[in-house]
């Protein structure tokens, strides 16, 4: 089995693990670290060139209340949302009716249109940047949320598809054939036989997907300026026209931000980690 399991291993590579894992850990979380501590600091501690030390004062309250009154930090937050979750909805329904289709009929050039479908994943997006941009203008999308969740939808359905198909691969085939034979509609196949079994690998998509969408920058910038559009990665930024060199508003900001994905994957840790194991063991 390869790799070996730790508890076979010599005593010598045992302690080394031990004594490497803590330390991997720490060297990941530190700018995470930093950016917590700098989020508590009173200004003044920045003012005399305390940046790394332990905070003078906990200005835990005064700086995350400041971020939300005085920026537009609610609505960017907002926006994210009603740009995520509708990408999540329509990247996942599209992509399970996909993943059926190419899963579970054989017709000529299925292999190649799901091969188009994986192909799309590695197209670079700063190659797409410019006629994606002029395409957003001519449509009248730009600088729009309905504009962001379409191009976020048709980019994250290739991917989408690839993780259903695979999974409806992998289904009982048989329990599909027996539906027929009982002479079920193939759409009452899809939503009452094999929908039911794809619950887990939904949630870990839907998990995987709001994660990449809440933290997208590049078509955030891209395709959106402006409070009114912009979702709170891009909306961030402007945090260094209004405050500055304010390090501990920044990244009071930044913390702000990244708590919705953070939530999400721990209130569906146990989905996400079914779908991905899922047919992992048999």
């Amino acid at each position: 089995m390869f790799p070996t399991p730790i508890d076979k291993t010599s005593r010598a590579w045992q302690l080394t693990y031990q004594t490497m894992l803590p330390l991997a850990l720490i060297m990941w979380l530190l700018p995470l670290i930093a950016v917590a501590i700098f989020s508590v600091k009173p200004a003044a501690d920045f003012a005399s060139g305390n940046y790394w030390g332990m905070p003078s004062s906990f200005d835990f309250l005064a700086n995350y209340t400041r971020v939300f009154a005085e920026s537009p930090m609610p609505r960017y937050i907002l926006n994210s949302f009603f740009i995520t979750v509708p990408t999540v909805i329509g990247a996942v329904a599209l992509s399970c009716m996909t993943g059926f289709a190419l899963g579970v009929y054989k017709f000529k050039g299925n292999i190649w249109i799901f091969f188009l479908f994986v192909a799309g994943n590695f197209v670079p997006f700063q190659i797409l940047m410019v006629p994606v941009r002029d395409m957003t203008i001519s449509l009248g999308l730009y600088d729009t949320k309905t504009g962001l969740v379409m191009f976020h939808i048709a980019f994250q359905t290739g991917f989408c598809t690839l993780f259903m198909r695979n999974f409806i691969k992998a289904l009982p085939h048989e329990l599909i054939e027996a539906a027929r034979v009982e002479g079920v509609a193939e759409w009452r196949i899809f939503w009452y036989v094999v929908l039911p079994l794809m619950k887990p690998a939904i949630a870990a998509l839907s998990v995987l997907i709001f994660t990449f969408i809440w933290n997208d920058f590049f078509w955030a910038v891209v395709l959106t300026q402006g409070p009114d559009s912009q979702p709170v990665t891009a909306g961030i930024t402007s945090f260094n026209a209004q405050f500055g060199t304010a390090y501990h508003m920044l990244s009071a900001g930044s913390i702000i931000a990244a708590l919705p994905p953070v939530a999400m994957f721990f209130l569906m840790q146990k989905h996400f980690i079914a779908g991905l194991t899922l047919g992992a063991v048999k």
